[in-house]
């Protein structure tokens, strides 16, 4: 049997205008989701994501469940933003641990994961990070492109590669977690792991401090570092826990399966492949895997890449290369809602010459950036800050389990 107990946190921080993080905990499952968005959609994305993934894993608590469940979330996201277009650009991050079942009806917890919230493990006041960030800057890290010192201050290190309710297919890191009791787990988004550093979060977070006392630490050092993001925190402690049977670490794509080709019989495929020597088979397959990697290489460059430009007014997004690829022209994806008039007069000249980005996440992810810029240092005041602190507990009665939570707000005008 797996158990933990378990308590959270949520602040606003200092500069935000609106709390775009949720969180969710109970003694099943716990999750921190980091929204992303204007006009307060990255709030809607965070909740559409937290109700779907815990009512789809309440109704399958395996490890495929947890996984689907996560797809579901990327799916109602999508539709949300598809049926509201003031909700378009919106996405989260998901990062969570379930308990899962296996087939001889043992527990042990599985770590999903999906951008750049992360999880740490923590045992005997040591810290182990488990989650890789979805972003350029650590992508570019494990490329060798930058050092983590580098990754820490790079611009790009905000910038998605990997988003809940960004694209139709998704990519997840599923893990299994070998955990002993006493251990401790701790959930949160970048706006308290960009705050402070290892050594902060493992003294904060570590026994003796209690759960509640952990997080409420946690939350308030990160505000008291800067408190320039929305700050959430899940700290669980085991009690008892189970190691899986068969531990799974890796990536899984929601991309369909490839379908069989129809229309030849098995027998008829056989029989002209007995009329073909070894060598004419050889040497028509190494032509066309030739023909076709040449065909893929250009493609794939010329379509690698996404820019931001300039369309009659308006900030657009373009998949390929600004100057074409041979016969290969770039294609306009969409055209966001920011004018070009709503930038800042160095962002309008780097729009002209185009901008160039690596994902179509990334490329949203800046048209955003920049029009928040504008609107930072035009017109945008601050809001009052809200601070909200989560408290779980369980109690049993008659089969039925009750959470109990604690809110405590403060405003600071």
């Amino acid at each position: 049997m797996t158990r933990w107990r378990y308590a959270g946190a949520t602040d606003i921080g200092l500069v935000r205008q609106s709390n775009q993080d949720a969180i969710y905990v109970d003694d099943r499952l716990a999750m921190v989701a980091d929204g992303m968005g204007g006009h307060a959609a990255g709030e809607v994305a965070s909740a559409i994501a937290i109700d779907f993934i815990r009512s789809a894993f309440d109704e399958r608590p395996t490890v495929e469940g947890l996984h689907n469940a996560i797809n579901s979330a990327n799916s109602a996201v999508l539709k949300d933003a598809h049926d509201n277009p003031s909700h378009f650009g919106m996405g989260t991050t998901v990062i969570a641990v379930g308990l899962t079942r296996d087939i001889e009806g043992v527990t042990s917890p599985t770590l999903v994961h999906v951008g750049d919230s992360r999880a740490y493990q923590l045992r005997d006041g040591a810290l182990r990070q488990l989650s890789e960030d979805h972003s350029v800057a650590e992508e570019w890290v494990r490329m060798g492109r930058l050092t983590p010192e580098e990754a820490a201050v790079h611009p790009r290190r905000h910038q998605l590669t990997r988003g809940v309710g960004v694209e139709d297919t998704i990519a997840i890191d599923v893990m299994s977690l070998h955990a002993e009791p006493g251990d401790r787990i701790l959930l949160c988004s970048d706006g308290l792991s960009n705050e402070l550093d290892n050594d902060t979060i493992a003294r904060l977070a570590s026994a003796p401090n209690g759960l509640d006392e952990a997080v409420t630490q946690l939350v308030t050092s990160a505000k008291v570092a800067g408190g320039r993001d929305n700050i959430s925190a899940v700290l669980l402690e085991f009690d008892e826990v189970n190691v899986a049977a068969v531990p799974v670490k890796r990536t899984v794509t929601s991309n369909p399966p490839p379908v069989a080709p129809r229309g030849q019989s098995t027998s008829s495929r056989a029989s002209r492949h007995r009329r073909m020597t070894w060598r004419v088979w050889l040497s028509m397959a190494l032509f066309a895997a030739v023909v076709a990697g040449g065909f893929a290489v250009v493609h794939w460059y010329a379509y690698s890449t996404y820019y931001l430009a300039d369309d009659a007014g308006t900030i657009a997004i373009f998949q390929g290369q600004p100057n074409g690829v041979l016969w290969y022209q770039p294609v306009k994806v969409f055209d966001t809602q920011y004018q070009t008039a709503q930038l800042r007069p160095t962002d309008r000249q780097a729009l002209r010459a185009t901008i160039g980005e690596p994902t179509l996440m990334a490329a949203e992810n800046w048209a955003n950036y920049i029009h928040s810029e504008y609107c930072h240092y035009s017109s945008c005041g601050a809001r009052p800050v809200t601070t909200t602190t989560v408290r779980g507990t369980t109690t049993t009665v008659l089969g039925t389990t009750t959470i109990h939570v604690t809110t405590t707000t403060a405003k600071k005008g």
